[in-house]
Order: C-alpha cells, then structure tokens, then sequence
C-alpha cells in the first residue's frame, strides 16, 4: 500500500482522501436516471471491489456512506482479500426523529438495533446522518437537542462518534456544548452546492471546528470538474481535514487519487488531459502532461 497523506481522528488514522459511496449506490442528486445509470452500470458486488481496489493500494483505506447497504459490506470484503488493507469504515445511519423526539428522546430498542447492525459490520467511526442530526439542531438554545442519546451507546460499542450535518450550525453548536464527538461531516465545494450559507463562511467554520472535518461534494455532484473541485478542497483545508470523493471506475479512481497528490505535493499531474477537437490548436506544449 503506498502513502496517501493521512490525519487522525478519535485516535485512529485514517487517509485524507475517503472514498465515497453514492456513485456505487445510486445516489446522483442528479435526475431519477442518472440515479438508475448509476446503479445498472455501477451497483454490483465486483465492480465496486474492482473500484475500492485501487484506492487501497494508493493508500486510500478509508469509506465513508451507507456502509450495511448491499452490495457495499462484501465489495468491501472482497476488496480486502485482494489487497491484505483493512478498510476503515464510516457510516452515517439515519436514526428515527418524529415530533416527539426533541422532549421524549429517542427510542432505546430503535437505537441499540441500528447501532448493533453498525458494530456488526465493522464500524469504525458512526456519525449519525444530516437526516437526524440537523432535526435537532436549535437555534434558540444553540445546541443538538437529545444527541448525547446517540453519543453514548455510539462509545459503548466501540465505535468513535462524529456528526454528519449540511448545517453549519451543527459544527459551531457542537464545539460550544463540548459534544463528545471526533469529527464532523460538512458540506464543502466552490460551487456552494446544497451548502445553505456562502463557502467562505463554511471555510471559516470549518478552520476553527475543535475537530478534524470530513468534506463532502467536493466536485458538487459532478457539476464541478474534478481539477478545479479538488484544487480548491485540498488547498483551502487544513492539514488534518479530509476530502470524500466518489468514483464510478478504476480509472476514474486512478485520476482523482494522482490529481489530489498533485495539488498537495503542488506539481502537474502525471494524466492525460481530455481530448476534444477544439484543442487541436494548442495541443503540441499539452501533449506530455
């Protein structure tokens, strides 16, 4: 396995590039058929593996997503028989929120069930989704009401505890109250796509969480090309922050995982430029890059 960069969070040390699932899953925040291509053309137990294969031997070990959603557990398995890496696994598993949760708290069976089935495949870091962590953010209070209710039983298991949220408040809220949580999940892309304040806002944010950052949407879903989307990620972020990234091919993991080491080593990239016809006028000085 060669040595992507690496950062640590909770006490483990995991690579600075995660590699991310809805391109496997089918979730494009595209259109329904984008969502049905990507699962007839991607969604398949070796394909994934074929994908997760060559980020573990860049270094890449580390998954973040919907981690007990088949096909993934045994693409991953298999991606780590071929290759001797383990894979560090973060999950993000939506909790049930009703109308009652902000003063009855959460259902204990629900709880244990959900977070048994996590420790179960192999869990190592557990961030409750957006879907429930930002139910319960209050902007009256500014706290997560009821999250210490995921928090515990999350380090009863074994597993270190983060947040997952689209709400800048969360990660501010979260520092305030000294939540006993790692790491946070935040949106972040040039575009400012599905981020609800200005990216330079989330910047800030992000520079002054206690906590090391997970980033998600980098490339906006692929509305951003992958050079400018990751050129801006990894040269706004803080060492010890993390980029997700999601592939549909080996090859396309090849050129993210080289275009990354590019930017942070602040070299040209070793890949092939795109070709169309209008480049024929300036190709000869590109060719070799």
């Amino acid at each position: 396995m060669s040595g992507f960069p690496r950062t640590v969070v909770g006490g483990l040390s995991v690579s600075r590039m995660i590699i991310g699932t809805n391109w496997f899953l089918g979730f494009s925040h595209t259109t329904p058929s984008k969502d049905d291509l990507i699962r007839s053309r991607v969604c398949d137990r070796k394909k994934i593996a074929d994908i997760l294969e060559v980020f573990l031997q860049a270094g890449v070990d580390t998954i973040m997503g919907l981690i007990t959603m088949p096909p993934l557990p045994d693409a991953i398995k298999d991606a780590e028989d071929r290759t001797g890496v383990p894979v560090i696994r973060v999950s993000t598993p939506t909790f049930p929120v009703g109308r009652e949760t902000p003063v009855s708290g959460f259902d204990p069976g629900a709880v244990a069930a959900i977070l048994d089935e996590q420790a179960a495949h192999g869990v190592h870091i557990c961030m409750p989704h957006m879907g429930t962590t930002d139910c319960l953010v209050d902007r009256c209070t500014r706290s997560i009401r009821r999250i210490e209710e995921l928090i515990v039983p999350i380090r009863d298991r074994g597993m270190i505890p983060g947040l997952s949220t689209h709400m800048p408040e969360s990660i501010v809220y979260a520092d305030e109250t000294d939540i006993d949580v790692e790491t946070y999940v935040s949106l972040y892309n040039a575009m400012g796509f599905l981020m609800q304040i200005e990216v330079d806002w989330v910047c800030r944010i992000i520079h002054e969480a206690r906590k090391p950052v997970m980033t998600i949407k980098p490339m906006a879903a692929g509305q951003v090309r992958p050079f400018q989307g990751l050129a801006f990620a990894w040269n706004t972020l803080r060492d010890m922050d993390m980029v997700t990234v999601g592939t549909m091919s080996p090859r396309e993991a090849e050129e993210v995982i080289e275009l990354s080491l590019s930017i942070l080593e602040k070299r040209p990239a070793c890949r092939a430029l795109q070709e169309t016809r209008s480049k024929t006028s300036v190709k000869k000085n590109l060719s070799t890059l």
